[in-house]
């Protein structure tokens, strides 16, 4: 255990927190013995919490419409050449009972910024959800919002939101997006999300134009601190029609390797095994939880819209039915030591332990609000949406 990474290595394993300092002194000494000792210390530490559980977020991409210009991303605004759509709600809760059936317990709704996702039409899609499937967790990932509007959508029964810090570092943070975008308005949108009761997600690219090892410690500082019961991180990967088009991709190693230490930082922290892993290794996932995560997010979005939500170049977009993706799933997760289970997957609270075995968590997130009772039928979603 020779090196200059190793004792602030065993001190992260240990429980310890980290200085920036000593984060930039981990990141810039990654080495191979390194990264698998501590991925080793990170599949524990998550096993301690959730046991062998591998938790399925079924993913619905319901607009990719988007206000915003950000530099890196496929469907920004100034992206002419992509085919703009917005799901129905009727064609939301068909995804959604597609994979109720198959075993998803959690659905994730997706989307661009799109002024049409106001607060009515989401409140009315969120609770048709929970009114079709009481037992079920809600995800929104619609972007920066007021808190007022975060307030009517945990009302509506909304579990939990993800929005992406991206970077940590202001100047970074410019170079990655327009003038109108700034990251204290995305750490505003951050605090507010927690003020109004939901389990928040946060998370940053590896290897984003600009980004330097004291970059990539700022973020776990941040994460560190914030502790966010999820965390997405993954590959830059550049899109055709962007800005940073003929930028390298991020690395896959860096990026487990850094998912191993988020999870050491917090080990009741959910982490996904993002989609981006792929388009750069097909091996990625499972790559991914052998170095601690615990989430997979396959997407259940309607298979003629898929190509569309390219926010990145080789997304996978298979189109495969929910029953097909639950399948394959199953079998990968028992190759990565994992049994894929039929739960929400709630982020368990700091210092619980959790089940051996296939049973999945059942751990309440804090706040969760209970099931809705209003009418669950497209009509009525549709009706609700008139009304408002």
């Amino acid at each position: 255990m020779a090196g200059p990474a190793w004792p602030i290595a065993e001190k992260l394993r240990q429980g310890g927190a980290l200085s920036a300092a000593e984060l930039v002194r981990l990141v810039r000494h990654r080495t191979p013995e390194l990264a698998e000792y501590l991925a080793k210390a990170a599949r524990a530490a998550c096993e301690a919490v959730y046991g062998d559980a591998l938790f399925a977020r079924g993913l619905i991409e319901v607009s990719n419409i988007c206000r915003n210009d950000c530099y890196y991303c496929g469907i920004r605004r100034s992206n002419r050449s992509v085919g703009r759509y917005r799901l129905a709600p009727e064609d939301v809760l068909a995804c959604a009972e597609e994979g109720w059936r198959a075993g998803f317990r959690t659905f994730v709704l997706q989307g661009g910024e799109d002024a049409a996702l106001t607060d009515a039409w989401l409140c009315a899609v969120v609770e048709g959800l929970k009114a079709a499937h009481p037992g079920c967790a809600i995800t929104l990932s619609v972007g920066e919002r007021s808190l007022e509007s975060y307030r009517r959508l945990r009302a509506a029964g909304a579990d939990r939101y993800l929005l992406r810090h991206e970077t940590a570092t202001a100047a970074h943070y410019r170079q990655l997006h327009p003038r109108s975008l700034t990251l204290e308005g995305r750490m505003a949108c951050l605090q507010a999300l927690r003020e109004a009761g939901f389990a928040v997600g946060a998370g940053f690219m590896v290897g984003s134009p600009g980004q330097t090892a004291a970059h990539l410690a700022a973020d776990l500082v941040f994460v560190q601190q914030f502790r966010p019961e999820m965390c997405g991180i993954g590959p830059f990967v550049p899109h055709h029609a962007t800005p940073f088009a003929t930028h390298p991709a991020g690395s896959v190693e860096l990026t487990c390797y850094l998912l191993s230490i988020i999870r050491l930082m917090n080990p009741a922290v959910l982490l996904p095994a993002t989609t981006a892993l792929e388009a750069l290794d097909a091996e990625g996932r499972g790559r991914a939880v052998r170095a601690g995560a615990n989430v997979v997010m396959p997407n259940l979005s309607p298979p003629a819209v898929q190509g569309s939500y390219q926010l990145y170049d080789n997304k996978p977009a298979g189109g495969e039915a929910a029953q097909q993706l639950w399948d394959a799933l199953a079998c990968k997760a028992r190759g990565w030591g994992k049994c894929l289970v039929e739960d929400r997957g709630d982020p368990a609270p700091a210092g619980v332990a959790g089940p051996s075995s296939a049973g999945g968590g059942g751990f309440v997130s804090p706040g969760t609000a209970p099931a809705h009772g209003c009418p669950s039928s497209p009509c009525s979603i549709s009706q609700k949406l008139k009304e408002a």
